[in-house]
């Protein structure tokens, strides 16, 4: 089958092209996408990161926009890696680094005669890569895949190491985002980590992820909303850890991100979730307004039923332990189901949830119904399923008599 070429963008000659301004290589470039620059070089292991950055996950100081998308150095990896580079032995490292590079990297096209029957796929030349000014002026690229392997290369003693390198030039972090987790969604990657990266990439996915993107957005409007019950506690990967100087206080990041996850995915996928009826269908959109509208006016109502058990570590409160927020989904399914008419759906789900709240020992006392004392509770399915019906129990009861009465 006969391979087409797209005729790259034109050339664009560095002003300058001394080596103190430029990262020169030999490189062969293409063109995918909608006009975007594809190349291949190789490059010394140490020079990597003279060029290239890591951009860390993390949140800004005040908690709010999100922040880079790599995960954190794993030093045991890197560690072995450069082992193995410093072995002495005979080192094969084909595996090539992805890099996202800026638009102001220049290539310089090959002059002469094309050798007859080339298959027009890349077009070789010399690529110049802006090298940074200053110690802290901005690099040129971005380490999209291979972060351990470029931390090895610039501490193994073998730093004249020729890698292969696969760039694309754009400067959009939604876009490297989405190469990362495209890149490492076969591989262990943390799912809290793509979760967390999954709103902030504007992009298509692949069928299994893009279902994952309207909770996870869900869940960090939750926790980034002031009039949110969740806001500030929800830990995520971005966050930096409990204690210590820049750090969240104590009290921040008692609810893993991911049991709030599973509480809103198990009511969009349920039939019967109340979030279900916001959920797109065939041409129409799901609403994600809908549906947060109906997560804030439940767990809003949680907090206010429940004030001395909200905000704690799992380990004093239940209710705030993966096992209470899954069991209380499930109560949130019914009783908001049955708030459709309601003027006020907070409120409504108040009342309810003030005729259950007597039998609830989220931080003291025992469960007499289900045989587990209140710190018995443990995140494993037997115990939520025991929790989640004895709750649902306790709604009808209550419910019936109310109706009677």
């Amino acid at each position: 089958m006969t391979q087409t070429f797209t005729t790259p963008p034109a050339d664009r000659k560095p002003k300058v092209r001394s080596p103190r301004d430029h990262l020169v290589v030999r490189a062969l470039r293409t063109v995918q996408a909608d006009g975007v620059a594809v190349y291949t070089f190789f490059l010394p292991g140490a020079d990597l990161l003279k060029v290239a950055e890591i951009s860390r996950v993390h949140r800004d100081a005040d908690g709010g926009g999100l922040r880079g998308f790599q995960r954190r150095e794993i030093r045991d990896h890197v560690r072995s890696i450069t082992t193995f580079l410093d072995s002495g032995h005979s080192v094969l490292f084909p595996n090539a680094v992805l890099l996202a590079i800026t638009p102001r990297a220049t290539f310089a096209r090959s002059r002469g005669e094309k050798p007859a029957g080339e298959v027009r796929a890349a077009e070789a030349g010399t690529l110049y890569l802006p090298r940074p000014t200053r110690e802290d002026a901005p690099k040129s690229a971005w380490v999209i895949d291979g972060q351990q392997r470029c931390l090895a290369l610039a501490q193994a003693r073998n730093c004249a190491l020729p890698v292969p390198v696969v760039a694309f030039a754009s400067e959009d972090l939604a876009l490297h985002r989405q190469q990362f987790i495209l890149v490492n969604k076969a591989k262990p990657l943390s799912s809290r980590l793509i979760d967390e990266l999954l709103p902030e990439v504007s992009g298509d996915l692949p069928r299994d992820l893009a279902p994952r993107r309207v909770p996870s957005a869900l869940c960090d409007r939750l926790n980034t909303d002031p009039d949110s019950p969740f806001h500030g506690i929800v830990r995520r990967p971005s966050d930096p850890g409990i204690g210590g100087p820049g750090r969240p206080p104590a009290s921040a990041g008692v609810v893993i991100d991911s049991a709030l996850l599973t509480v809103i995915r198990a009511s969009i996928a349920s039939p019967l979730g109340a979030l279900a009826p916001y959920k797109g269908v065939g041409g129409r959109p799901t609403d994600a307004e809908g549906m947060y509208r109906i997560l804030l006016a439940f767990w809003s109502a949680v907090r206010d039923t429940f004030p001395d058990a909200w905000g704690l570590p799992p380990g004093r409160s239940r209710l705030m332990h993966s096992a209470g927020l899954q069991a209380m989904g499930c109560l949130m399914d019914r009783i908001m189901a049955r708030a459709g008419g309601a003027t006020d759906p907070r409120r409504f789900a108040r009342e309810a949830l003030g005729r259950v709240a007597p039998h609830c020992h989220w931080t003291e006392g025992h469960w007499a119904e289900i045989g587990r004392g209140w710190d018995e509770i443990q995140n494993v399915s037997r115990d939520v399923r025991a929790l989640s019906d004895h709750l649902a129990r306790l709604d009808h009861q209550a419910t019936f008599a109310r109706a009677v009465a």
